[in-house]
């Protein structure tokens, strides 16, 4: 529930304002002229009514301006010479919520009506021109509509200026993100480059004497290796720069024939209609693709991978089934692409699931948040 500055909640302030503006309208019609007929009792009703309909403007702000306008019209007819001062309010909402065009023309539309509802009454013309006058002043219909225009602006401006501070948070923070890869990449792959040339050297000659090569030693040569490409992994998904381009949904079909090719009966299925996602949700849902296959072909022992996006209204959803040899009873061991992934997925304010399938096998699940208004 939205609140206002002080506490209150948007719905309270709403009907607090609903309420007044009706009891204004129904104080200012007893106390001036009106009919003592049946006539009167419906104009009293209009007036009410016209004043408790505010408190769904918010909501449903082009439906409240025609209602309080037809109050407005119909409690003139009725010969009640007070100011719609409801439709005023619905004006302002009306503008607020951006309804521009519907409002000027339901405006036109009562500065023309008006006079006539006056003149149902009171069957002279110019003293129903001069009552509809002061029910609907001009100038109080373009301050009302100038008034929610500026406010609208307002907040849109306030809405963008948090938006940017959001993108450039993020920028800077894969900035820095990106320049601690490559600080690491520098110094790590150094070293391990060393380690692996040493290993390498020290098996070629064991095995050149005839020499038994110890366990231990093939084990040093093989996680060097495997840790000098999980280091070029690491830089290239990190990096996004004009020399490595990222990749994105259009890349996806490429990721999954290239998982064929390894053995791999992979498919890929799209669901909804799709439509255009801000770069970062498209970065990221290929580096899901990419890393749950990876780690599909590495450590699942499976035989089919399944890829699913699903392009939902507010969301895009991607999840990556295999039939592997993964079990409910197991927990899954939290390596780096996982807390990846992860990371990717909890900095665009998405949800994350990864865990054996009921079935047997491994399931990655992400919902990525989608603004399409912005």
């Amino acid at each position: 529930m939205s609140r206002g500055r002080i506490g209150v909640p948007a719905g309270v302030r709403d009907w607090v304002i609903a309420v007044g503006v009706a009891a204004t309208l129904l104080v200012t019609g007893l106390s001036g002229r009106h009919p003592a007929t049946d006539l009167g009792l419906l104009g009293y009703a209009l007036l009410v009514a016209g004043g408790l309909a505010l408190a769904a403007g918010r909501r449903a702000p082009v439906p409240v301006l025609a209602v309080t306008g037809l109050c407005a019209v119909g409690y003139q007819a009725a010969g009640f010479d007070v100011p719609a001062v409801a439709f005023l309010f619905a004006v302002y909402a009306a503008m607020r919520a951006g309804h521009r065009v519907v409002t000027v023309v339901v405006s036109v539309i009562m500065l023309a009506a008006l006079p006539l509802a006056a003149l149902a009454s009171l069957h002279d013309v110019g003293e129903a021109f001069a009552q509809a006058r002061g029910a609907l002043e001009l100038a109080w219909l373009v301050a009302a509509g100038a008034a929610g225009e500026a406010l609208r602006q307002a907040e849109r401006r306030a809405d963008e200026a948090e938006r940017t501070r959001e993108e450039a948070a993020r920028r800077r923070a894969d900035e820095e993100r990106l320049h601690i890869a490559r600080e690491l990449h520098d110094s790590l792959t150094h070293q391990i480059s060393i380690i692996k040339v040493q290993a390498e050297a020290a098996v070629h000659v064991a095995r050149r004497r005839g020499e038994p090569v110890p366990e231990a030693l093939l084990a040093i040569r093989e996680a060097s290796r495997e840790a000098a490409r999980e280091l070029r992994a690491t830089l290239e998904a990190l990096r996004d720069d004009e020399n490595h381009p990222s990749h994105g949904l259009d890349h996806v079909p490429e990721l999954v024939e290239r998982a064929r090719t390894t053995g791999l009966d992979a498919k890929l299925t799209i669901e909804g209609q799709r439509h255009e996602v801000p770069a970062a949700v498209d970065r990221t849902a290929y580096r899901i693709v990419q890393e749950s296959l990876t780690n599909i072909a590495r450590h699942a022992a499976a035989a089919t991978a399944w890829v699913r996006i699903d392009y939902r209204p507010e969301a895009l959803v991607i999840r990556v089934d295999d039939d592997g040899e993964a079990t409910p009873g197991t927990a899954p061991v939290p390596g780096v692409g996982l807390l990846g992934m992860r990371e990717r997925v909890t900095a665009l304010g998405g949800r994350l699931r990864a865990a054996p399938r009921s079935e047997g096998g491994f399931s990655v699940l992400a919902e990525l948040p989608v603004d399409r208004t912005s």
